[in-house]
């Protein structure tokens, strides 16, 4: 890796930002990079470096920016040259390209809305399962940094909130454990068109039911509250906040690894 791609990897990092870092790892046949070839695919579609220009690295970068919007984690990706692909680019004869995919920078988004013993619980758990962990709540004497130390705190009125919060993409995780159930429920209003991998919300069966039928009827989307994650978490007979944000950040992680998340909660 040259020292070009290494700054612009260590920019991603400080800026927060997310991209895809692509390596050549085999090359066969007539190819224009050799192995350990290297280029950045950024958000926007801008790429550093290159893995050898043509319909490789075209096609390398759709496979790249494929997985930001997915917020897929790696992958290793095949590209063949036919003959008349590889005339086109200048080439005697066709070659096979496989690259390392990685998207680097941006971790896996944690937001939670509700300060309370269950919300700090569940933050801290987020953050040690390597989590990037924002808290929210309008009451000052929770949501601030002594009270809640791990990753970032909101501390606004619910109006305020949506330019606030961090943007939401293909590897965001939200949980909705405000002080009650109208606040649960403006929350869940406010999330609506959103895009996270996984909304849950803390509640009985009877409260998710309440909140539902105030939310169905002031106009939200019953297919948007089909796919919130309610009661919360996994099936565990959780009864303490530390024991409530095992549960949840069990589930989570079941959904970001791709388990089989209805037999985990099939209990319910």
């Amino acid at each position: 890796m040259d020292a070009v791609i290494a700054r612009q990897l260590a920019r991603v990092y400080e800026e927060g930002q997310s991209a895809v870092l692509c390596i050549v790892v085999e090359e066969s046949g007539s190819t224009p990079r050799a192995a350990g070839a290297s280029m950045i695919v950024f958000q926007s579609g801008r790429t550093e470096g290159t893995i050898g220009g043509g319909i490789t690295e075209h096609r390398v970068t759709r496979k790249a920016l494929d997985m930001l919007e997915k917020g897929a984690g790696s992958a290793l990706f095949t590209d063949t040259l036919n003959p008349g692909e590889a005339a086109e680019e200048g080439a005697a004869c066709g070659g096979t390209v496989t690259a390392y995919l990685e998207v680097v920078g941006r971790r896996r988004e944690l937001v939670i809305f509700g300060a309370g013993h269950v919300g700090k619980a569940i933050a801290r758990a987020g953050d040690a399962a390597g989590f990037a962990v924002t808290v929210w709540d309008e009451r000052a004497e929770f949501a601030n940094p002594e009270n809640i130390p791990w990753g970032k705190t909101i501390c606004c009125p619910l109006e305020e909130l949506d330019g606030r919060m961090p943007e939401f993409h293909g590897d965001t995780y939200a949980v909705i454990v405000t002080r009650g159930h109208s606040l649960d429920a403006e929350v869940t209003r406010l999330l609506e068109g959103k895009r996270a991998v996984y909304i849950g919300m803390i509640g009985s069966r009877k409260k998710s039911a309440f909140v539902r039928e105030h939310l169905v009827s002031g106009g939200v989307s019953p297919e948007f509250l089909d796919s919130i994650f309610q009661p919360v978490g996994i099936p565990i007979r959780a009864e303490t906040p530390e024991e409530i944000a095992v549960s949840v950040l069990a589930e989570i992680i079941a959904v970001s690894r791709g388990a089989d998340v209805a037999s985990l909660r099939s209990s319910l």
